[in-house]
């Protein structure tokens, strides 16, 4: 018999690759040989298979079938290949015309009754299939939605195997179960609701945070330019608060970081119900006692993205964060510079996109009681610098802003009720300031202040004259390193743009070092 073909898509992170999946059926002891760097799950899918075929009313071929998956140099995982390996196997049974299978990548996970069953990285292996000069897709009737995001595809979704092979045979399907739905990509999704609510269907609003009125600006600063920003205080005082109020005065995502960011989750298994398209910017907090490859990614076998790439164009939150593992915290230096991570295994590398918003909340000592009253802090000097040396001086210098809270009195917290802002006015200001820092990067890679290189920052994109005489005194005293000089610059950039003006001038860069510094109050 002649060597069926079919193809599938590989995932390497969240770059897919075109497999082409070749049976030969040959005389010889039954039995079905996968090659071409199988994992475990793969090698598994030889029983799968078998089952899904006979359950589906077919012959299964009684003889030596080999299965090859090519390039062989390219590992393969996960249960993505099933169904592409079940219709090259009917193929070469004659079972199903060769013709139907021209320029169709075949995506889906088989269950032993023959049903079809959605796997993850549907997104990014459409995008894949499509750069690949694939027009047509089979997948799950559950993926449908998702696969339909990229344009110039044709999705079929099928709900069993035995729906979607007489829908290859050109034969009329038993049901409306088992019908094969036609879908054509690119069209306009069902989209997620908007991340203004609590999980508890609280809704979030930026005026809630009573009596921190410098940090309410550095919220505001840290969202207009995508800079990074440390809360140290007691606790009650709004850290968290602050922080889960961030993503309210976020813009949403713009089409193409939609898609980025639901490629990312989709790889990761955790879109949420309701639409496939994330527009809303990602808000992660994961506890403080989550690993290095839960933060920045990893896993053996089959690498999933982190919390630092699930919070790709949002924020990632970390609080308690003395609490983190110390080789945790400093796993992210290397994100926060480049904005990706790079996860290397053996025979593979695989690049997530992590350029986020990372915001920090820490008490200033480990008893983490008031400054003041009948439960005053008795750590000693020693003990609270000990404590706070727990986020080490590199991971610091490249936080933008730095913001102390302190305890709020009945008084303060009555008297600011009439200056907090809520979120919508605070997003207005936001949007413009993006807008005018988009204008002014239209014609670079860059789309926020925080992405601007620091070999820029002294070309095309220099301050006014004399506004770098405050930092060029901080750096003669030693207060701030070369990176924190840029940082600081690409802060009064943001300041500049949030005040409408065309470049910073002397007191926007002094505003910005004072919040590099945390002396602003």
């Amino acid at each position: 018999m002649p060597v069926a073909r079919t193809h599938a898509i590989a995932l390497v992170g969240v770059e897919g690759h075109a497999v082409e999946i070749e049976a030969d059926i040959q005389n010889g002891l039954p039995g079905l040989l996968l090659v071409g760097l199988p994992d475990t799950a793969l090698r598994e899918a030889r029983d799968r298979i078998r089952s899904a075929i006979v359950n589906s009313a077919e012959q299964w071929p009684q003889r030596r079938i080999t299965v090859g998956l090519s390039p062989a140099s390219l590992p393969k995982r996960g249960s993505g290949f099933d169904l592409g390996i079940a219709v090259a196997i009917l193929s070469a049974a004659n079972s199903v015309p060769a013709a139907a299978l021209d320029g169709v990548a075949f995506i889906g996970e088989l269950g032993l009754d023959g049903q079809l069953r959605p796997v993850r990285g549907v997104l990014p292996a459409m995008a894949a299939a499509a750069a690949s000069g694939f027009r047509q897709v089979a997948v799950p009737r559950a993926n449908a939605a998702e696969a339909a995001l990229v344009p110039g595809l044709q999705v079929f979704s099928a709900n069993s195997l035995r729906g979607l092979l007489s829908w290859l045979r050109g034969e009329p399907t038993a049901g409306e179960a088992d019908s094969v739905q036609i879908t054509e990509g690119g069209t306009e999704p069902t989209t997620t609701p908007a991340n203004t609510l609590r999980s508890d269907g609280r809704k979030l609003d930026l005026a809630d945070v009573l009596g921190q009125p410098v940090a309410r600006r550095a919220a505001e600063i840290c969202a207009a330019g995508g800079h990074h920003l440390c809360l140290l205080g007691p606790p009650g005082a709004g850290k968290t608060m602050l922080a889960e109020r961030i993503p309210t005065v976020l813009p949403r995502l713009e089409k193409a970081a939609a898609l980025e960011v639901t490629s990312i989750h989709s790889v990761a298994g955790v879109l949420p119900d309701g639409g496939p398209l994330l527009t809303e910017p990602p808000f992660c907090a994961p506890h403080h006692t989550a690993t290095k490859a839960a933060i920045v990614g990893g896993g053996s076998g089959l690498i999933h993205p982190g919390a630092a790439s699930l919070a790709h164009r949002g924020c990632l939150f970390l609080d308690e964060a003395p609490e983190f593992g110390r080789d945790v915290l400093d796993a992210l230096r290397q994100p926060l510079e480049s904005g990706e991570v790079v996860v290397a295994r053996l025979g593979m590398i695989a690049r997530f996109p992590a350029r986020f918003t990372l915001v920090l909340a820490a008490n200033p000592c480990p008893c983490a009681k008031g400054s003041g009253g009948q439960a005053a802090c008795e750590c000693s000097p020693t003990v609270r610098r000990r404590y706070l040396a727990r986020l080490s001086g590199p991971l610091l210098d490249r936080v933008d802003l730095k913001v102390e809270f302190l305890p709020v009195s009945r008084s303060e917290l009555l008297s600011d009720r009439k200056f907090a802002e809520p979120s919508a006015k605070v997003a207005d200001r936001v949007a413009a300031a993006r807008q005018r820092a988009a204008d002014r990067l239209r014609d670079t890679p860059w789309q926020l202040n925080a992405e601007i290189p620091g070999s820029e920052l002294h070309g095309h994109f220099r301050p006014a004259p004399g506004a770098l005489s405050p930092l060029e005194r901080a750096m003669d005293l030693g207060q701030i390193s070369a990176r924190g000089l840029h940082r600081v610059l690409r802060v009064a950039w943001t300041v500049a743009d949030l005040a409408g003006v065309s470049r910073p001038t002397a007191d926007h860069t002094t505003y910005a070092l004072g919040l590099w510094m945390g002396r602003v109050g």
